[in-house]
């Protein structure tokens, strides 16, 4: 959520101001700022194609895009949810942005939902991770993660909305704190072969900070994040990471702030994931985008999708060359 209230950007907007000067013709996001991130960026955007709105989300339900994931289960279908205050549902999107169904998610509150991710084990079962990991006003000191096993999309689930909605299974909720700070976040990822759990602190003042949560995190005790590294992003500000995802085969990162969106790889002779977040990132153009918050990568890696904040927000694909 971006603009939505005063005390949310006071940071950077004061930030903003006094880097811009007062008087000046700087506008809050620029393409100017864009152009210079491009160049500072180590690798180039060519190696993607041009980004192509391949539909729109026009569902009158789904008005803050806020996370999004490809799913692992169920062919051709997206899912996606609001940003905070708009209940604990999921929905389930075909690739021209058309709902294909609404779920609930029951027992919990929405706090402030900010990402999705999802894993598929080797037992074929398929879970969804929504991250109730936003905290503006740095008063939560406890933040949790929300997990279901993926629901099976069928064409009878069209007719389901907020008003009659299909249930999702039980969830599980796995609580966590942050080592001796309070963050806000808005980028979840989960490793797709160990399930380790990565967030990434949405920051104004300095790059994003990279915590983990290991294989051994549980939904019993408060688990306590691990800090594994820092990411730069080629922007301004440089630590505004806003949505983010792990690609199916744990080789590459790729990430979204309000700008572009970027791609870290891991080296080839790497054998600790952890190091790709040494990787400078590389500049990926993702289009117009009023308030972009979410990007996933397609199940084979070779397309970036991404959608936007706001009513009938754009679904964009990115192909790799």
């Amino acid at each position: 959520m971006f603009l939505k209230t005063i005390s949310k950007n006071h940071i950077f907007v004061i930030s903003f101001i006094f880097l811009c000067g007062i008087g000046s013709s700087c506008s809050l996001i620029s393409s100017s700022q864009t152009d210079e991130s491009q160049k500072n960026g180590k690798k180039s955007s060519a190696r993607f194609e041009e980004p192509t709105v391949v539909g729109r989300i026009r569902s009158r339900e789904i008005t803050e895009s806020s996370g999004l994931v490809a799913s692992r289960c169920n062919e051709g279908v997206f899912w996606t949810h609001n940003d905070s205050g708009n209940g604990t549902f999921i929905f389930a999107l075909d690739k021209k942005g058309e709902k294909l169904g609404t779920w609930k998610i029951q027992r919990v509150n929405s706090g402030d939902w900010e990402d999705l991710a999802t894993v598929k084990r080797s037992s074929g079962e398929c879970l969804l991770f929504i991250g109730d990991i936003g905290n503006n006003s740095r008063l939560r000191k406890q933040q949790k993660i929300v997990r279901v096993i993926e629901p099976k999309v069928s064409p009878a689930d069209r007719i389901s909305s907020k008003r009659r909605p299909r249930l999702a299974s039980p969830p599980e909720v796995i609580r966590f704190v942050y080592p001796g700070v309070r963050s806000d976040s808005e980028a979840l990822l989960i490793h797709p072969q160990t399930e380790a759990i990565y967030i990434l602190t949405k920051r104004f003042s300095g790059a994003s900070g990279v915590y983990k949560l290991t294989e051994d995190y549980n939904n019993k005790d408060i688990n306590k994040l691990v800090k594994v590294g820092d990411v730069s992003l080629p922007a301004f500000p440089n630590g505004v990471v806003t949505g983010g995802e792990i690609s199916s085969d744990g080789k590459r990162v790729i990430l979204c702030d309000y700008f572009n969106g970027y791609e870290l790889e891991l080296p080839e002779s790497s054998k600790n994931f952890d190091e790709i977040w040494k990787d400078e990132p590389s500049i990926i153009k993702l289009g117009k985008r009023e308030q972009g918050e979410a990007i996933c990568y397609s199940l084979d890696g070779n397309s970036v999708f991404a959608t936007s904040e706001k009513r009938n927000s754009p679904l964009i694909e990115v192909k790799r060359k």
